[in-house]
């Protein structure tokens, strides 16, 4: 069942909560050793949470999700369970209060019944850690699926549970839903509030739904919404459903497509799928025109922010635990450390004038339409892209380029299935829409994923072979 039909059935009272929970924790067991996705469970505390919604269900009529389990990325505290953030220096950490995110979806009827793997601090976009493991792609166990929220897109496509949790910063939501096959929207700043946060006016790193349809991931996203005190940059819950959105039909005007969004290498596979999907899209718009705003220096921007942003978050940890930190987290944080004054200000500029550069662009396309990722699930035992098409990269999160970029506009993108490469693996495809417009990326994602059967690909059992 998807989690909307999940939904209805435990509202009609045709299953239970504690079913449910029982049947993920099942599916859970049976799956997980091959993908290592969920290695932090919680079945207890969700049984309890499940009998509790049993003797005080909500009341009719409210928005809830009567009792669905869930996955939460182990980058977020859920009280009284283990909270690593996929690193050994909080290897034996147990949370001592839950996100703000995790208590509104408790009480909306969220069952959390595991903390999904992720890369040491969410740093880079292949799901491993000194921790807990490598986290494999259930279409192929010899792949990455991706990061840094791969144990949530995994458990998802594994079907070990119907709804996911995850954050986005260079892609982290993005790029695993396009190595597995399923549905992660990266909301606009604020739209889902979290916290308490040591950086709580950051407008990077954001919160989102993953799902394996988009209307799953909608019917979350109208979990999360609203604006709460502890988030400074919360926004107000919008007067309608996500939800009741997606039903709605939809016009569109004229959308753009962008083969590369005029900067990244492509694999050439890559290129023709997503470019074949983006022609579906006059079948639901005015037209679809080849072209971008200008991101030449959409590297810099991206590159500059989110290494000051590192330097603030875990300079303290360069000095105390060194010695636990993985490579890359230290190159981060040493990046960051090296900034300047006129350096940060440059990147803010420049993304001053970009975000004004999308405004101008949005007057004449409701869309912006892209591959996701540069190239297909790769090796999981490879920890990052080093090249791709010919181009060398000159750090770990270049190959990311295709979803950070986009990051810097601080606007709405969903990524949605769109086809598979030879060897069957997934291709994901990302729509782009004006500020605070979750309801038309879903809306144009829901009518592309209408026309075409490629949800039926997941849940899957993980495929199993010698590497």
């Amino acid at each position: 069942m998807t989690a909307v039909e999940a939904v209805e059935k435990l509202k009609a009272g045709d299953v239970s909560p504690l079913e449910l929970v029982e049947a993920a924790e099942a599916r859970i067991l049976d799956t997980d050793d091959a993908v290592n996705a969920l290695p932090v469970r919680c079945f207890d505390r969700a049984r309890a949470h499940a009998k509790s919604i049993m003797d005080n269900p909500p009341e009719e009529g409210s928005r809830s999700l009567h009792g669905l389990p869930i996955a939460i990325k182990d980058l977020t505290p859920v009280e009284g369970v283990r909270f690593t953030l996929g690193s050994p220096i909080f290897a034996d950490q147990i949370a001592e209060q839950s996100d703000i995110m995790v208590k509104r979806l408790e009480e909306k009827g969220g069952i959390v019944v595991a903390k999904a793997n992720t890369p040491e601090f969410g740093a880079g976009a292949q799901t491993f850690n000194e921790v807990l493991g490598t986290t494999t792609n259930p279409f192929d166990t010899r792949m990455t699926p991706g990061g840094s929220s791969g144990g949530s897109a995994a458990a998802l496509a594994a079907g070990q549970v119907w709804l996911a949790q995850g954050s986005d910063l260079g892609g982290s939501l993005r790029i695993p839903a396009s190595f597995t096959g399923v549905v992660g929207l990266r909301p606009s700043p604020g739209r889902c509030a979290h916290g308490p946060s040591p950086l709580p006016f950051g407008l990077g790193a954001v919160e989102g739904p993953m799902g394996r349809t988009v209307a799953d991931v909608a019917l979350m996203l109208d979990m999360m919404v609203g604006e709460h005190p502890v988030d400074p940059i919360s926004l107000p819950a919008p007067a309608y459903s996500y939800l009741d959105k997606v039903k709605e039909p939809t016009a569109f005007g004229k959308v753009a497509y962008s083969p590369d969004l005029g900067q990244c290498p492509m694999d050439p596979e890559i290129a023709e799928i997503c470019a074949n999907a983006a022609k579906a899209f006059v079948n639901y718009t005015k037209g679809v025109e080849e072209d971008c705003f200008d991101l030449s220096e959409g590297d810099m921007i991206f590159q500059t922010l989110r290494a000051a942003q590192f330097a603030a978050a875990h300079a303290p940890k360069l000095e105390s635990h060194r010695d636990l930190l993985k490579p890359d987290v230290i190159w981060n944080i040493e990046a960051g450390l090296a900034l300047t004054a006129d350096d940060i200000g440059r990147a803010q500029r420049a993304q001053g004038a970009l975000y004004a550069s999308v405004a101008r662009f949005f007057e004449t396309y409701d869309l912006l339409i892209a591959p996701t990722v540069m190239v297909p699930p790769f090796d999981h035992t490879i920890r990052s892209l080093s090249e791709v098409g010919g181009v060398k990269f000159d750090n770990y999160v270049a190959w990311l380029a295709m979803t950070y970029l986009l990051t810097n506009t601080s606007c709405p993108v969903i990524s949605v299935p769109c086809g598979f490469t030879k060897s069957g693996l997934p291709v994901g495809l990302q729509i782009m829409a004006p500020p605070h417009r979750e309801d038309l990326v879903l809306q144009a994602a829901s009518a592309f994923e209408a026309d075409h059967d490629y949800v039926k690909a997941v849940p899957v059992d993980p495929v199993v072979r010698a590497g």
